[in-house]
């Protein structure tokens, strides 16, 4: 078997919109008849995923396996690096805890995990046509090139041709592209087939004398102007816009704690689908005011961020509304902050020993250990007024939760899994939106206590709705972009079907 060729993105910045474009061409890719994988040797973020074999990788290369319509694999980002200060993050590598490191550890590290990086791209270059590689940050970080596995030292790695992108939307797209180009060393510059600028609003005709100058000074083609596409795909990390939304504009008024190491709130994204209900994201209790439903996300320090509640107002603020009735919903980590008391005996979770008690409104007692428990799992809620509803999920977490109570659902294996409690709920499910099952009987819930009627909305699992912004964005991403430029940088010819 011939071994993949390759197409790797490379940004300005973070937030240049590198996941995206490269989810886009996973997508076309696919479209087009290849066989394509999504890679990203390093990762940094806190919405991660579990395989289907149990194994931890970051999200971002979870939905562009999706959009290239293949199973994620953990092959496709053998580390992720999980922040749990400003300083320090869990190290993942091949979907195990490495260890926790403070960030000048792990680059003293990170040069021996290259043999991982190459196991892990030469097998999938075994199985696919196609890998589409994405950086990380900005290839001309001077203080970080020395050893550098993630940007122009993974491309010369795997010998991977190189577009350049840059965010417009934010201004200054010139200097940021031009600036990154002069920064390089010859022979990464060589290794750049093209540049993309991204997110345009307006006329591309005023662009193009900027463009021409562009080309001149840098001596690389614009493969393409990517307007802003207005495509809703689950996004990499806390930069999301969708955590600012703090208004309620629908009819029911559902509240997500903004903790300060909020993790997959991704859970989420089907929430907002729904006609009828609005979603935001509160980080004080004038904006929580009395909301319909509080829901508690998950977090990467949940001690920390319960004891953040705790000092800021916000659990004598939840604690009040789940007295008077309302439903509250928590998922991992905000779920073991329902509970009676978190003890960390070995200061795996908080960094020291330690025992602080919960919000008091479910009874529950967690423990933290080293050990981290990741399946992927199907269920159906047997909680009280939600009951009957199917999810397909995955756990992700290391406290262990003793329930002395009823239980939120039942695993396939017929286990019992989370709590429920009057109108307060916990679960270790992520992913527990996705069917749109336990979305329609939460609002239903919601209705019935407000005395509205339910709209007449079709049932779209998230699933579906993934896989039409998918096309949506392949589609916009495809006009936008010299794509026979782009297969001629990868030895390809294409062979459009749409």
């Amino acid at each position: 078997m011939s071994r993949a060729k390759c197409i790797m993105v490379q940004g300005t910045m973070s937030g240049a919109g590198k996941s995206l474009l490269c989810t886009a061409l996973c997508r076309i890719f696919a479209q087009d008849g290849y066989r394509v994988a999504p890679f990203k040797s390093q990762n940094m973020a806190l919405n991660s995923f579990v395989t289907r074999d149990g194994l931890e990788m970051g999200r971002a290369q979870v939905v562009q396996a999706q959009a290239a319509g293949m199973e994620p694999d953990v092959r496709m980002n053998p580390i992720l690096l999980k922040p749990s200060s400003d300083v320090g993050s869990q190290v993942i590598v091949n979907g195990e805890v490495r260890g926790q490191m403070p960030a000048a550890a792990y680059f003293k590290l990170k040069k021996s995990l290259i043999p991982d990086i190459l196991a892990a791209y030469n097998s999938l270059a075994k199985e696919v046509d196609i890998i589409v590689i994405e950086g990380a940050g900005s290839p001309a970080e001077i203080n970080l090139k020395t050893d550098d596995i993630v940007n122009m030292g993974l491309a010369e790695l795997v010998d991977a041709p190189v577009l350049l992108a840059g965010d417009i939307d934010r201004g200054g797209v010139f200097a940021q592209l031009y600036g990154t180009v002069e920064l390089l060393e010859p022979a990464e510059r060589a290794r750049i087939k093209g540049l993309v600028i991204n997110k345009f609003r307006g006329d591309a005709a005023i662009l193009k004398p900027g463009l021409t100058m562009l080309e001149e000074k840098t001596h690389l083609p614009v493969l393409g102007v990517v307007p802003y596409l207005r495509v809703d795909i689950e996004d990499e990390d806390s930069l999301s816009s969708r955590l600012e939304s703090s208004t309620a504009i629908k009819p029911l008024d559902a509240a997500i704690l903004r903790l300060p190491h909020i993790s997959n709130f991704t859970d989420f994204m089907p929430l907002e689908q729904h006609p009828l209900l609005s979603v935001r994201y509160v980080q004080s209790p004038r904006q929580l005011g009395a909301p319909d439903v509080v829901i508690l996300p998950g977090t990467k320090n949940t001690i920390e961020d319960l004891l953040w509640l705790r000092q800021c107002g916000l659990e004598s603020a939840v604690q009040k509304l789940a007295a008077a009735g309302t439903p509250m919903l928590g998922v991992c980590g905000g779920y073991q902050m329902l509970g009676e008391t978190l003890a960390d005996p070995e200061g795996t979770e908080s960094g020291r020993s330690q025992t602080v008690r919960g919000l008091g409104l479910l009874p529950t007692r967690t423990v933290f250990t080293d050990a981290k428990h990741r399946t992927q799992d199907t269920a159906t809620v047997t909680a009280p007024q939600l009951a009957g509803a199917v999810l397909t999920g995955y756990q992700i977490h290391t406290g262990r939760t003793a329930v002395q109570g009823v239980p939120f659902c039942r695993l396939a294996d017929g286990s019992a899994e989370g709590c429920v409690k009057d109108n307060v709920a916990g679960t270790y499910l992520h992913g527990l939106f996705d069917t749109g099952e336990l979305t329609e009987k939460l609002v239903q819930l919601l209705c019935s206590r407000k005395g509205i009627s339910p709209a007449e909305a079709p049932l779209l699992s998230m699933q579906e709705y993934r896989q039409q912004q998918f096309d949506l964005l392949a589609d916009g991403v495809r006009r936008a972009l010299d794509m026979n430029a782009l297969y001629a940088a990868m030895g390809l010819e294409g062979r459009s079907t749409v």
